[in-house]
């Protein structure tokens, strides 16, 4: 839920805190928030445990199709390919993918087979357009 909070977020809610509570109220704030968010992991971890106790081997069966779920969201076809034909080694693709680049590489300038001279892949400008004389004719005499 709040995986997506970063530095810039906490500092500004920091600073927020800072100016509503004022540096006297602030300390007792952070302390009773950290207690609370204590307690709720507590409570939380004592009800996990309660069900694993009262399930007992049923909470595993129960979360089986929950990791395989969490499974197959993390699945990209990358990784599948991996995992089914490589069975699990990636260097293969990764080492592909290198070489696919290394060729497509559009930034490297390419060299003739004779060896004379590299050519720029780039389109070569065209000249640019002789600077216009003006005469009177040019002129708007309005």
């Amino acid at each position: 839920m709040f995986s997506s909070v970063g530095w810039g977020e906490l500092l500004i809610l920091l600073a927020a805190a800072l100016i509503i509570l004022g540096p006297e109220r602030l300390p007792g704030a952070v302390s009773w928030a950290m207690g609370a968010v204590r307690k709720v992991r507590d409570y939380a971890t004592g009800a996990s445990s309660q069900l694993r106790d009262e399930l007992g081997p049923d909470f595993d069966q129960l979360r089986e199709p929950l990791t395989q779920l969490n499974e197959l969201r993390q699945m990209s076809p990358k990784s599948i390919v991996t995992k089914h034909i490589f069975d699990g080694d990636s260097s293969t693709i990764d080492d592909l993918g290198k070489s696919v680049r290394e060729t497509l590489d559009v930034s490297r300038p390419l060299a003739k087979p004779d060896g004379e001279r590299q050519v720029s892949r780039e389109s070569p400008q065209p000249p640019a357009p002789p600077a216009r004389k003006y005469d009177v004719t040019d002129w708007d005499a309005t």
